[in-house]
């Protein structure tokens, strides 16, 4: 499936292990920046994150020139004003992401406006409209499932318009990437599940769908296999920090995988579940990846069966025999849903979730089928074809 031509970009620094917030000083002094701002959320600072990040920089003498800490569960273009505001009113010259997707894409909208002097983000909305390099942005996260640290996306609302808008730019893509297990000890077992399927989703569609390319599979491969040796245990040891880290590192190498080999029907289902539904991204993930792969699986065999391998495991694999490989991998990844499910009660089914109405499976379905992940799917899917995978989860 791998093209005859592709392309493959991460520019993106990974700063990753135990007291890797620590280097954080000396990155910003390469860059010759001596003044960031920090960005993060509520929940952050609750869970006292935030603490060891202004230890590391105060320990190197990095003054922070402001907080800000009002960022929304969904970013909004008013945060990102605000945001701005503070930047430029605090004479700032970088900024510091904290947090997870929300907080992330928050940043990256802050750095268009600073960078571009501008108040107007609509004006660099939609793909590749900017044109120079902005200021420096480190990303910190604090969940492993976005994968939006190393991405040159970010997704704001706009709350009057009622209408999610998208920015693309290789220019959005941060400086780097900084994993330190610290901050992600406190994340709750749901939450740790939720993100943990999302950064899976990201990695099987990725290595499966149409635009994988010999450099994203590397990536992909060992982040499934990152995730199926780590997540369980995790949910059941929550302060282990060697799993936590494999964890991040899973999320960020799903993350570089799916920049570069996109993603498909898995995302355009969820996509339209989520904005119907409003249920979160990594749950919407969870959902529907065993079906998609199902009704998938006459274009992605012999691809899908090669992951039983760092889904399962080398003896599982050596005893499977390879016409039933691509079966066991989506046993696998059932199991795997029905354990976190006995851990967290992560719904499994749209029934699960207790929020969706069969009323709105209709919408769903015609919502997916224009959704730009579609184009990437290895099967072709019309709204019949995803009307009936909607029932088959529910």
């Amino acid at each position: 499936m791998s093209a005859s031509f592709y392309e493959f970009y991460c520019p993106v620094k990974i700063i990753s292990g135990h007291k890797a917030l620590e280097h954080i000083p000396f990155e910003l002094g390469v860059l010759q920046s001596r003044r960031p701002m920090i960005i993060t959320d509520a929940g952050v600072i609750g869970a006292g994150l935030l603490a060891y990040v202004e230890q590391a920089l105060q320990g190197a003498g990095i003054e922070v020139g402001a907080l800000f800490k009002d960022v929304p569960p969904d970013s909004s273009m008013d945060t990102v004003r605000k945001a701005a505001d503070l930047y430029r009113s605090s004479g700032c010259d970088s900024l510091i992401a904290v947090g997870g997707g929300s907080v992330i894409d928050t940043s990256k909208g802050v750095n268009i406006l600073v960078s571009e002097g501008s108040d107007d983000l609509h004006a660099f909305a939609g793909a590749h409209n900017l044109k120079k390099p902005l200021k420096p942005l480190f990303v910190v996260p604090t969940t492993s499932g976005t994968g939006s640290e190393v991405t040159m996306v970010a997704v704001i609302s706009d709350t009057e318009k009622q209408v999610k808008v998208p920015f693309t730019s290789y220019f959005l893509l941060p400086n780097a990437a900084v994993l330190d297990p610290r901050m992600t000890t406190t994340l709750p077992a749901h939450l740790t599940a939720m993100t943990g399927m999302d950064a899976m989703t990201h990695a099987v569609e990725s290595y499966t769908c149409l635009a994988s390319n010999p450099i994203s599979e590397v990536y992909a491969f060992n982040a499934v296999r990152k995730i199926s040796e780590n997540l369980l245990h995790v949910m059941d040891h929550p302060q282990d920090a060697e799993g936590r880290l494999q964890l991040a590192e899973a999320s960020t190498m799903a993350g570089i995988a799916f920049s570069n080999a996109m993603v498909g029907l898995v995302h355009s289902l969820g996509h339209s579940l989520g904005a119907v539904a409003h249920l979160p991204h990594g749950l919407c993930m969870n959902l529907f990846l065993p079906y998609v792969l199902e009704y998938n699986l006459p274009m992605i065999g012999p691809r899908l069966g090669a992951l039983l391998l760092p889904l399962a495991g080398s003896d599982i694999y050596a005893a499977t025999p390879e016409s039933s490989r691509p079966n066991r991998s989506i046993a696998q990844i059932r199991t795997l849903r029905d354990q976190i499910y006995q851990r967290s009660k992560l719904p499994r089914t749209l029934s699960e979730t207790a929020k969706v109405k069969k009323n709105q499976l209709q919408q769903i379905a015609e919502m997916a089928v224009n959704d730009g992940s579609i184009l990437f799917n290895p099967r072709e899917a019309d709204v019949a074809d995803l009307l009936a995978l909607l029932h088959e989860a529910w």
